[in-house]
């Protein structure tokens, strides 16, 4: 059994075929799926997840779409998790990657969504591309209840900060590359008590879809990426299975009662 901790099913990709993408996972052995969400227009997307297959869910305001977000949509969340209470606060964080973000607004964003995270008493599903030293800043500033870094690709001594912090890892799509020799070298040396495994679908495809332009990810690719994470660490890939969904299910114990 395999738990994809971070895929955005609700996304227009999946619109023509949605139904047929939940049924392939299902088939592969994906009992269930977190589906983060990233603005307040599309909190009613993302609910529609849980409504129409039962999955997990995480409402957050995601640091790309910072042009979008505003002050009063702070209010909003904090309404839609008392009314829809959710297995995390995310997908939150920072991106020091993407040109043209404006950073003292992410980071005002961060810092009211982990206040938030705090006093609804739930984990956060983490955003760090090039910010890796900056949220765990504000993480430890803020003192919340762990949660998942999504997509990680910092060095050995920043995982190790996170895990300290009570986070797990997410490794999917980006550790299927050959050339990502420091995300492949982490998913074989971390303690695989510190990863859960994700997707990120429809983004970061794996290695055999890649292309110009790459396939569209989906959450029934995870046990192939759980292959890979074997191989890595030269492990069976049922103990990759047993032992991540167990780790998803520490940090975000929400999970459990959504289960059947």
């Amino acid at each position: 059994m395999f738990i994809d901790s971070h895929c955005h099913l609700d996304a227009p990709e999946f619109d023509a075929d949605r139904d047929a993408v939940v049924a392939r996972a299902r088939a592969a052995g994906i009992v269930q799926q977190v589906v983060p969400a990233i603005t307040v227009a599309t909190f009613d997307q993302t609910l529609a997840m849980r409504e129409r297959y039962g999955m997990a869910l995480a409402f957050g305001l995601h640091p790309i779409y910072v042009a979008e977000h505003r002050d009063a949509h702070l209010d909003v969340l904090a309404e839609w998790l008392k009314r829809e209470p959710p297995v995390a606060v995310g997908e939150i964080g920072l991106d020091f990657y993407v040109a043209g973000l404006d950073a003292a607004r992410q980071i005002a964003l961060f810092e009211g969504q982990l206040k938030l995270a705090r006093d609804f008493d739930l984990p956060v599903i983490v955003h760090i591309r090039r910010s890796q030293d900056p949220v765990l800043k504000y993480l430890r500033k803020w003192q919340v209840k762990g949660g998942i870094a999504h997509a990680f690709n910092g060095s050995r001594q920043q995982a190790e900060e996170f895990i300290k912090l009570g986070f797990a890892l997410g490794f999917g799509g980006a550790m299927t590359y050959s050339g990502s020799q420091r995300i492949r070298r982490l998913a074989a040396e971390l303690p695989l008590e510190s990863i859960v495994l994700e997707t990120d679908a429809p983004d970061i495809a794996p290695a055999w879809l890649a292309g110009s332009p790459p396939g569209r990810n989906e959450p029934g690719q995870l046990p192939r990426i759980a292959g890979v994470l074997a191989e890595l660490r030269g492990s069976a890939v049922a103990s990759i299975a047993e032992q991540t969904y167990a780790n998803t299910l520490r940090v975000l114990p929400g999970l459990a009662a959504t289960l059947g």
